[in-house]
């Protein structure tokens, strides 16, 4: 029993279907994220570690951090960078039997920094899930520049191929920073008129909204409810944004319903 349980209604139990919570490890030794998981665990759903960070780590410790965050019931997998790096030297069956020997039962499909059309993208979630992976897509572009050249209307059609070619959820790129990138300007705010429009276009269920800023995390819990899909969280913030979502913080103190 949690201290003060009836302060605070409970949220569905995992796996949930709806907030979810996916965090960002970065390289955590095995015994802080153990520590993480003893405190935050009930909290989060995916693991993401980070862009091309595994290849840096041995493969046995790797392999003792996916078992023991699935212990937890929170499911581990690589970024989308390391799928492309696959894809640029022309490896990626070895990437995913690398990934299912390691012990991955989800992966992230991207197109984000290498030049990938989305009809090859979709081929490769395709791969991976008749390879019996669960995929998570990305959308966006990790340079500015050529992420701002992507409409609302562009980025609900790239979902929506996603979607059709096997991925369960997508992500909403916003980076590591949530700033200058996808639908926060250079200061990290949100621009509404194109959440509004991907709002009312996709499937909230299947949409994963990368949000690393607290203010953001405010928006869309009180854009959406508590309920919504949150992405590219820092471990340090787990705690900070379930108190966000089960309104025991003020920014939505009184204004959240579970």
């Amino acid at each position: 029993m949690n201290a003060f349980n009836f302060l605070t209604p409970p949220r569905g139990g995992k796996p949930r279907k709806a907030g979810i919570t996916m965090v960002l490890d970065k390289g955590m030794g095995l015994q802080a994220a153990r520590d993480l998981m003893e405190i935050s665990s009930d909290y989060v759903d995916f693991i993401k570690f980070g862009w091309g960070t595994l290849p840096l780590h041995r493969r046995d410790i790797v392999m003792e951090k996916v078992e023991m965050y699935r212990s937890f019931n929170v499911e581990a997998y690589p970024g989308g960078t390391l799928f492309e790096i696959a894809y640029i030297n022309g490896m990626v069956p070895e990437y995913l039997e690398e990934a299912g020997e390691i012990g991955f039962k989800t992966l992230e499909i991207s197109n984000g920094t290498v030049n990938i059309s989305n009809d090859e993208k979709c081929r490769f979630i395709e791969m991976a899930v008749d390879t019996g992976f669960n995929v998570i897509s990305e959308v966006g572009k990790k340079d500015p520049a050529l992420d701002s050249q992507l409409d609302p209307e562009e980025r609900v059609e790239l979902v929506s191929e996603d979607l059709n070619a096997g991925a369960s959820m997508v992500l909403m790129e916003a980076r590591e920073s949530g700033q200058n990138i996808g639908i926060y300007d250079s200061n990290g705010n949100v621009k509404e008129d194109e959440v509004n429009y991907l709002i009312e276009k996709l499937p909230s269920d299947r949409i994963i909204w990368e949000a690393p800023q607290k203010n953001q995390q405010v928006y869309f819990i009180l854009k959406i409810g508590p309920d919504v899909n949150l992405g590219n969280i820092p471990p340090e913030e787990i705690t900070a944004l379930e108190t966000i979502r089960r309104g025991l913080r003020g920014d939505t103190l009184g204004k959240v319903n579970l």
